[in-house]
C-alpha cells in the first residue's frame, strides 16, 4: 500500500482532530505588549476547515501547553467545546477525551509541532506533522502537512479527513447553491 493510501485510510476512521495551538493553528508567535495583553494570529481558511469538520460531525478539541484568553475566544467562535489549556502532559486531556466519546486511538487524528506533542502523536491513528515541524515530530508523523503552521496546514488535514469520509462533496455543493 503507497503511503498515500495509507494515509487515506487512516482519516476514514477519524471521529476526532485535536489540535495544538502555537505552532499548529498560529505559526508559532507569541506577541505581548508592555500591558500584558497577548496577541496571536489565527489563518481564516483554517478556521474554515475547523467548523466544516463540526458541521459534518466529526469532533475537534484543543490541547495546548499555555493559556491564553485568545485561545478560548477562537475556540468559541469556531464552535470547539473540548479546550485543554495548561496541559503539559498532553496525555491526560486526550485520554479524558477518549473515555468521554468512547473512543479507539484509531478513531484520532492530532496536529502537532514540537516534541510535547510527541507522546499523543504515537497513539493516535492519525498523527500529522505540520511543514515547519521539529524533525523528531516529522519522524514519528504519518503524514507532514504541505503547509506551515498557521498558514494552512490544519485546512489541509480537515479537507482530508472530510475527502477521505465521503463527506466533502456534500459541503463543497452546499456552496454551489444560489
Amino acid at each position: 500500500m503507497t503511503k498515500t493510501a495509507v494515509i487515506r485510510n487512516a482519516a476514514k476512521k477519524i471521529e476526532l482532530l485535536i489540535l495544538d495551538v502555537d505552532g499548529v493553528l498560529t505559526d508559532g508567535s507569541i506577541t505581548l505588549d508592555n500591558t500584558g495583553n497577548e496577541y496571536k494570529s489565527f489563518y481564516v481558511r483554517d478556521g474554515h476547515g475547523i467548523r466544516m469538520l463540526i458541521k459534518s460531525g466529526i469532533r475537534v478539541a484543543i490541547i495546548t501547553g499555555r493559556v491564553s484568553e485568545v485561545v478560548e475566544r477562537r475556540a468559541a467562535e469556531l464552535g470547539i467545546t473540548e479546550v485543554f489549556q495548561k496541559s503539559h502532559d498532553k496525555r491526560v486531556a486526550y485520554n479524558k477525551l477518549l473515555q468521554k466519546y468512547a473512543l479507539a486511538d484509531s478513531a484520532v487524528a492530532y496536529v502537532g509541532d514540537d516534541i510535547v506533542d510527541i507522546p499523543v502523536m504515537k497513539r493516535v491513528g492519525l498523527p500529522v506533522a505540520v511543514a515547519d515541524a521539529a524533525e523528531e515530530v516529522k519522524e514519528i508523523a504519518c503524514m507532514v502537512t504541505k503547509n506551515r503552521g498557521g498558514r494552512g496546514a490544519v485546512r489541509e488535514v480537515s479537507d482530508l479527513i472530510l475527502k477521505a469520509r465521503g463527506l466533502w462533496k456534500a459541503l463543497f455543493n452546499e456552496y454551489l447553491k444560489t
